[in-house]
C-alpha cells in the first residue's frame, strides 16, 4: 500500500486558509466589494460635497422677503431726501446772492477809497455814489444781472435774477426758492437793495459841518429768510 506525499497533505492542509486569504469565485469577489464600499465611503469622503452644498446656497440669491425689505428702505430714503431737496437749493440760493451781495459791499468801499485818494470825496460826488447802479462797480457782472429798468414789477425779470431800478435807484434780487421768504411791506418776493451812507459831525471841529464815516450797501428793509 502506497503512502501519501507530505507535499500533498500540506496543499490540502493549505487551501482553506488561501480561500479565506484570497476569494476565488465571482460571488466572492462580489461580495466583498459590497462590504468593503460603506466603509471606504466612510473613511474618506470627498472634498466636492461640501463645495457642491456652499455653491447651491450661494447661487440661491435673495428671498422675497428679503427683496421687499431693501426696496422698502431704498423708498423711504428717498422719500426723505426729496422733501429736504427744496429747502437745500433755497439755502444754496441765498448764499449765492450773499455773495453777490458781499462783493458789492467790497466794491462800494474800493469806490469810496479811490475818491478819497484822489482828493474827490465832494458832497457831489458822494451823492452820485449813492444813486449810482452799483453793479457798475463790478469788473464782471453777475450772469443772472438782466439790466436797468424803471419801475419794474417781480415779472420783469425771470426769478433768481438781479435789475436795478431806475426810478428808486434800487438793486432788486427776485426770489427763485421763496418757501421761507417773509415779504416785506410791498407784499412782493423780492429784496431791495441801496447804498446808505453815514455821516457824523467833524471831530474836534462841530461847526465845520460833517464828515462821511461810513458806506454800506444794504437791504432797503429787513428781511426774514430761513431765519
Amino acid at each position: 500500500m502506497m503512502k501519501p506525499s507530505p507535499f500533498v497533505g500540506a496543499s490540502l492542509l493549505a487551501k482553506p486558509f488561501a480561500a479565506k486569504a484570497a476569494p476565488t469565485t465571482v460571488g466572492e469577489c462580489v461580495g466583498a466589494s459590497l462590504l468593503a464600499k460603506p466603509f471606504a465611503a466612510k473613511a474618506a469622503p470627498t472634498l466636492g460635497a461640501g463645495t457642491h452644498e456652499n455653491s447651491i446656497r450661494s447661487c440661491r440669491g435673495f428671498t422675497l422677503i428679503e427683496f421687499i425689505v431693501v426696496i422698502i428702505i431704498i423708498v423711504v430714503l428717498a422719500g426723505l431726501f426729496m422733501v429736504r431737496v427744496p429747502l437745500y437749493q433755497e439755502q444754496a440760493e441765498k448764499v449765492a446772492m450773499q455773495q453777490v451781495e458781499g462783493a458789492l459791499q467790497s466794491a462800494l468801499v474800493m469806490r469810496f477809497g479811490a475818491l478819497q485818494t484822489r482828493a474827490a470825496a465832494t458832497d457831489q460826488n458822494l451823492s452820485i455814489l449813492a444813486t449810482d447802479n452799483p453793479m457798475t462797480w463790478l469788473q464782471k457782472l453777475p450772469p443772472n444781472y438782466k439790466g436797468e429798468y424803471y419801475d419794474p414789477s417781480p415779472r420783469t425779470v425771470a426769478p433768481g435774477s438781479w435789475m436795478f431800478d431806475l426810478k428808486s435807484r434800487e438793486l432788486i434780487y427776485v426770489l427763485n426758492q421763496a418757501d421761507h421768504f417773509t415779504p416785506g411791506t410791498d407784499g412782493n418776493k423780492w429784496i431791495r437793495f441801496h447804498v446808505k451812507l453815514g455821516y457824523d459831525p467833524m471831530l474836534g471841529k462841530p461847526e465845520a459841518g460833517r464828515e462821511l464815516v461810513s458806506t454800506l450797501f444794504e437791504p432797503t428793509e429787513p428781511y426774514h429768510w430761513l431765519d
